[in-house]
């Protein structure tokens, strides 16, 4: 036996005591890698049809409430355009859904069950439910071009009353609309949605009511455009609020929202949107400068939606993102047993 080597329950000791700050450990901590940098996390095989139907159902639920401010506010004006858009707006989301999935039957398929602990499946029934309505609203404003008799008639006389119940019902549903993909994507295991399930929500409420905003923008005259103006400063300020939390909440998690083709979008996104409601709030009595004011809204909708998606593909495609934030947690837990 080897009397100058401590015994066995000396160096567990020492060890133990390095742990602790005692002594300084002989073997330094392990630096992180991963396997030859290869993803530890299967990057989101989503494509760009999908960042793109994050746009455009914030886009349809925007429209929707902005065409029931204009119903309650007697602004014919304001009410149709957000009818259309919401129904331009659906329909492209279905279709871009179709396409993602490869084959229409499966939107169907996704029909046959509904369970409340999916977003994905909740979001089907949501959008099921909500394109009826939105479609039934559009169609209404079409009966002043209808005979006055016979059947095509009946369907003038019958169509507005129709519309308003279903422009209503629309708009009660868009909230559901414009948000659950926020829940959809902090639902998965891609690191930086998913730490963002507190704030992505009020990213996503904020770019839908804005973008409905912006449709108002274009479409009315500066004096119609009341409600739209409206929406545009609240939706500036759920998505900025939100956008802020995201970006310095999340620790190491927030740092693909900050840097490489995700961080640009996002700022490009905020800088249009606040030229976007300063051009709708100061140029009210503008034509021109409302409607730029809507277009700068929406390219801003848009490019907040992509930030937010590459944000993701980022994160799931660097290992640091996975690997990093799990041994933090343990650390905390090691230094705090009791929790």
């Amino acid at each position: 036996m080897n009397r100058d080597r401590p015994a066995v329950g000396d160096r567990f000791r020492r060890f133990r005591a390095g742990r602790r700050g005692g002594e300084e450990l002989a073997v330094p901590p392990a630096e992180f890698t991963s396997y030859y940098g290869r993803p530890i996390l299967k990057p989101p095989v989503w494509t760009w049809e999908i960042a793109a139907y994050l746009f455009t159902g914030g886009l349809a639920a925007g429209s929707s409430l902005l065409a029931a401010g204009g119903q309650l506010t007697g602004r014919a004006g304001v009410r149709r355009a957000g009818r259309f858009a919401a129904l331009a707006a659906v329909t492209a989301s279905a279709g871009l859904l179709v396409k993602d999935l490869g084959r229409p039957e499966r939107f169907h398929h996704m029909l046959r069950v509904a369970k409340p602990t999916s977003p994905m499946s909740v979001g089907t029934w949501i959008l099921a439910g909500y394109g009826p309505a939105a479609g039934l609203a559009a169609v209404a404003e079409v009966a002043p071009l209808l005979p006055t008799r016979g059947p095509l008639g009946l369907a003038r006389r019958a169509l507005p009353p129709v519309g308003r119940a279903a422009g209503l019902a629309a708009a009660v549903a868009a909230p559901a609309l414009g948000t659950y993909t926020a829940v959809l994507l902090a639902d998965t295991a891609v690191p930086s949605w998913h730490e963002a399930y507190a704030d992505l929500p009020f990213v996503f409420a904020g770019s839908a009511l804005a973008s409905g905003a912006g449709v108002g923008l274009l479409a009315v005259p500066p004096a119609q455009a009341g409600p739209a103006r409206r929406m545009a400063v609240a939706g500036a300020g759920l998505e900025l609020f939100g956008a802020h939390r995201v970006e310095t909440r999340l620790g190491l998690l927030g740092e693909p929202y900050r840097t490489g083709r995700p961080g640009r979008l996002l700022r490009a996104g905020r800088a249009l949107t606040v030229a976007g409601v300063a051009g709708a709030v100061l140029g009210r009595r503008s034509r021109l400068v409302s409607a730029v004011s809507g277009a700068a809204l929406l390219a801003a909708s848009v490019a907040t939606r992509f930030g937010v998606f590459h944000a993701g593909v980022a994160s799931a495609r660097d290992p640091k993102y996975t690997v990093l934030p799990q041994r933090a947690r343990l650390d905390r837990r090691a230094a705090d047993p009791g929790r």
